[in-house]
């Protein structure tokens, strides 16, 4: 009588969300698993939304020509590298090459990275202690990124984020951004007299809807600059709205096509909204 093939027993208890060959020992120390190999329902959401974004970047990952050394990667505001460490175990592991670059101002979160990375033998993730506008003029980068990703980098982090994929010459750029105050600040300071000068002022003259209209729009700024840049730009869905309200997501493809309307629409919104003054510091033409 055969024997039957003896079963994995801790493999086989684990939560389906778990994808074959994924590192159970990553997911516990990211506290995504508990101790016992179980998904509260609080990881449950985060994994999912981490898994969400992960689809998108892998397609653009499988899409890159090939190369000797491997894609790269840089994560800006990479936080606990929740997102890099993913990556990394669903994809470079596998592929033997390519380097992700965790970028975080937080220096214990760096430290802490670095030695996960080390006990996992994830040995071509690096992580940086810099800001995103530091990281553009740093030697421990190189001078060219092929995925830059920027998830939820706060106010201006996700134009420093643009701003560093332009340098980098990135192929692809994948944003979530967040807390957007920059033109809401600006609108603010121009509220009086826009309010004189055009009924479109309206749309900010409460300071809640200042909040919403300079979250919106500077969003569609972004989009316009990136397509004057020669990017080809999708904005979607990053969750459910159930998730949360942060959850706008921008991908950038990079085409070499520097669209010209783009460039004009963008400048005729920034006088429209009173903004001329960011147009050489905020969006300059490269």
């Amino acid at each position: 009588m055969k024997k039957r093939p003896a079963i994995d027993n801790a493999a086989s208890q684990l939560p389906p969300e778990v994808r074959p060959g994924q590192s159970v020992e990553l997911l516990k120390q990211l506290h995504i698993l508990t101790r016992e190999g179980k998904l509260n329902q609080d990881s449950r959401r985060k994994l999912k939304q981490v898994y969400h974004l992960f689809q998108f970047i892998e397609k653009l990952l499988k899409e890159l020509p090939a190369s000797g050394t491997g894609p790269t990667l840089a994560d800006h505001g990479a936080g606990k590298s929740y997102l890099g460490f993913i990556i990394y175990d669903l994809f470079f592991k596998a592929l033997g090459q390519g380097t992700i670059y965790g970028i975080e101002t937080r220096s214990e979160l760096v430290q802490s990275s670095q030695a996960l990375a080390q006990r996992l033998g994830f040995e071509r993730m690096k992580f940086l202690n810099l800001s995103v506008a530091e990281s553009a003029h740093s030697d421990a980068l190189p001078g060219q990124i092929d995925v830059v990703t920027a998830l939820h980098a706060c106010d201006t982090a996700t134009d420093d984020a643009i701003a560093f994929g332009l340098q980098k010459k990135a192929q692809y750029m994948v944003l979530v951004p967040c807390c957007q105050a920059e033109l809401a600040r600006a609108l603010n300071q121009n509220k009086a007299l826009n309010l004189q000068r055009m009924p479109l002022a309206e749309l900010w003259r409460h300071p809640l809807h200042t909040r919403e209209v300079g979250s919106q729009l500077t969003n569609v700024l972004r989009c316009l600059y990136l397509e004057s840049q020669g990017y080809q730009v999708t904005v979607t869905e990053l969750v459910g709205w159930e998730h949360s309200m942060k959850n706008e997501l921008i991908l950038a493809k990079y085409t070499g096509q520097n669209k010209r309307n783009a460039r004009e629409r963008l400048e005729a919104l920034l006088v429209q909204f009173g903004l001329a003054s960011l147009a050489g510091s905020r969006y300059p033409m490269h």
